[in-house]
């Protein structure tokens, strides 16, 4: 992986919208509080344009993230939200000039996409918080920016999380990568397919039917992706849907099955993804995970 420069008082940092619409109230705050750290921000020309769901047209939101990326004075890149629509924009971008001045890209959710692309290019990203959750409801950082603004520094970071009934304990070292389980099951097939050979995949998801996960983690089994994992991180799965006639598993329980045969590590419940704190991770770096029976412990790997 191609190590980044830690951003530092007076880094420009860019935001754009690749992907759902979002309202300036969303944003500005999270402007206000970079600015007040020092931070030169700068606003895509289309981040609070509108066409349909999105953030501008096709063509619009692709110019904005072009430009980001190009920017060779630039040292990050905040997406603004989420949502759809960063499938539509992937093949208009070009990275020629990006690889020349590689930069820090922030975004969970549908920004999947950019962190798998960017993973094929063996440049690191940072699944995180995005604007809109920056700050609580007094105005004060929450602890997901915290985390998120320790690995855009280069500072170390290490999360424990609590232990649960389906947690398979054991240790394992290697590249995180994942993301939103939607996004990764819809990119198998394409150039922006990820491997999964030998590292720890991180997976999270939202408002999906039981029944729909299910067929999805058996893609994933049947893909090979399940196969040869260094380990296994599962974040929270939000809102989750059940048909009249129940499914009659958990999530969790559909991912302990899958994975029965398997004897790396696995951690159930890491707070990342859609829910109340979503503690940023660096996908791309070396981390070592140890999944024991007092809970798991994560900690990027170096630090």
């Amino acid at each position: 992986m191609i190590a980044l420069q830690p951003i530092k008082p007076g880094s420009i940092i860019r935001i754009v919208s690749p992907a759902g619409k979002i309202d300036k109230k969303h944003v500005m705050p999270a402007v206000n509080w970079l600015e007040k750290q020092g931070y030169n921000v700068k606003l895509g020309k289309h981040v609070f344009a509108r066409h349909f769901q999105f953030a501008g047209t096709d063509e619009q939101r692709a110019a904005d993230v072009q430009e980001a990326l190009d920017d060779t004075n630039c040292e990050a890149i905040i997406c603004s939200r989420g949502g759809y629509g960063t499938v539509r924009i992937i093949e208009r971008l070009d990275f020629t000039k990006f690889l020349k001045k590689p930069k820090w890209l922030v975004g969970f959710s549908d920004i999947t996409i950019l962190h798998s692309r960017l993973h094929n290019l063996n440049v690191p990203t940072i699944h995180g918080v995005m604007p809109r959750y920056f700050l609580d409801g007094k105005g004060a950082p929450r602890e997901d920016l915290m985390s998120m603004m320790k690995l855009i520094k280069g500072e170390g970071i290490s999360y424990e999380v609590n232990a649960t009934e389906f947690d398979r304990r054991g240790a394992a070292a290697g590249q995180l990568l994942g993301g939103n389980l939607s996004i990764v099951n819809s990119l198998h097939g394409t150039k922006y397919d990820i491997d999964t050979n030998g590292k720890i995949l991180f997976l999270e998801d939202i408002d999906e039917f039981i029944y729909h996960t299910d067929r999805m983690v058996h893609q994933l089994k049947l893909s090979g992706k399940l196969d040869n994992l260094a380990g296994l991180i599962l974040g929270d799965f939000t809102d989750m849907k059940d048909n009249e006639s129940p499914f009659g598993q958990t999530v969790h329980e559909i991912f302990a099955e899958a994975v029965k045969d398997r004897d790396y590590p696995v951690c159930y419940g890491f707070p990342g993804g859609h829910d109340k704190k979503n503690l940023a991770l660096a996908f791309g770096r070396e981390w070592e995970l140890d999944v024991a029976e007092s809970g798991t412990r994560l900690r990027l790997k170096g630090d």
